[in-house]
């Protein structure tokens, strides 16, 4: 499908990582897990530093067939994500992973509602040598695309779109399975493993571009030279160990610029912070130059597309 004008897209704030929705395809179950602990770990650093929680989602979707090493207890979770099966009525008798998938939809839906999840991602795994493959339920769907494409960049990957939208990735705004193989049913392979932990960090990395819009900038101000003596034009002192391999780290108005070689401390009298680099240069020593202070503005991206000619009559363009 060709698309010849910029989409706009709401941002993704609320994004879901799921493994174990087959309890014995290991990579996903091992990956989240990881991630748990991760991000309890960046949790109690935030709340401590009085910081934004993370706001990636984290499930483990069938907990009794990964604890018992099976696809599944009662049947294919990944088939139980149907509006019918999802809303129909409810047994006593109803197998394990349907109520599980109710559970699931009201955890990360309702399936189709304003208040689903922005985007599901889950994590699968496959005998079949398919490298790193991305399964979605729509070959439109923008989003998915595109991180599709990021994860092209630095990965052989394939993709590919299904009809039918009974999986568990189906209940957000949008959503992909991410299928990994070969890796044997059971057991977990460390390439495989790390190959989905790499796409993973890579899908959240786009998400987290994506929801930022902008880039932070470093627009140079001026550049300092070190102290030197008024008659020999040697230097006459160093940088001061504070500063020392902080660049880009804010320098404010009276910190430690520089040590004098008889131990004094010469202070920055700027009037405003600024961000210094190329902080003690080697190959600036001779340009006078002991650093370089910047301002950091915040740019914002617009969307950008490539223009290819299709004919010399009729113009087009895709998006990037």
């Amino acid at each position: 499908m060709e698309v010849d004008q910029v989409v706009p897209l709401p941002r993704l704030p609320r994004v879901a990582v799921c493994g174990g929705t087959h309890g014995n395809e290991l990579s996903g179950v091992y990956l989240v897990r990881e991630l748990l602990k991760l991000q309890r770990e960046v949790m109690k650093k935030e709340q401590e530093e009085d910081l934004k929680p993370a706001s990636v989602l984290l499930v483990l979707s069938n907990p009794r067939a990964m604890q018992q090493c099976r696809r599944y207890v009662d049947t294919d979770l990944n088939r139980c994500f149907t509006h019918a099966t999802l809303n129909g009525p409810l047994s006593d008798m109803a197998p394990y992973e349907i109520i599980r998938s109710r559970e699931l939809n009201a955890l990360l839906g309702p399936k189709g509602s304003p208040a689903a999840v922005d985007l599901v991602c889950d994590l699968h795994n496959t005998t079949a040598n398919m490298g790193l493959c991305f399964i979605a339920y729509s070959d439109c769907d923008w989003i998915c695309l595109h991180i599709f494409r990021h994860l092209q960049v630095s990965n052989t990957a394939s993709y590919f779109s299904e009809i039918f939208s009974y999986s568990l990735d189906s209940v957000g705004k949008h959503g992909f399975a991410m299928e990994i193989g070969p890796q044997p049913h059971g057991v977990v392979r460390s390439n495989i493993y790390t190959a989905m932990k790499v796409g993973v960090q890579h899908m959240l990395d786009w998400v987290r571009l994506f929801n930022s819009g902008f880039v932070d900038v470093f627009t140079m101000v001026k550049h300092i030279d070190y102290p030197r003596d008024s008659e020999t034009r040697n230097i006459t002192a160093a940088i001061h160990p504070c500063l020392q391999d902080r660049d880009f780290c804010l320098l404010h108005p009276e910190d430690p610029l520089f040590q004098t070689f008889s131990g004094e401390t010469v202070r920055y009298k700027g009037t405003e912070p600024l961000y210094p680099f190329f902080i003690n240069e080697c190959a600036y020593y001779e340009k006078g130059i002991a650093l370089s202070l910047a301002r950091k503005r915040r740019v914002t991206i617009p969307a950008i597309r490539v223009t290819t000619v299709l004919s010399p009559c009729s113009p087009k363009s895709v998006t990037t």
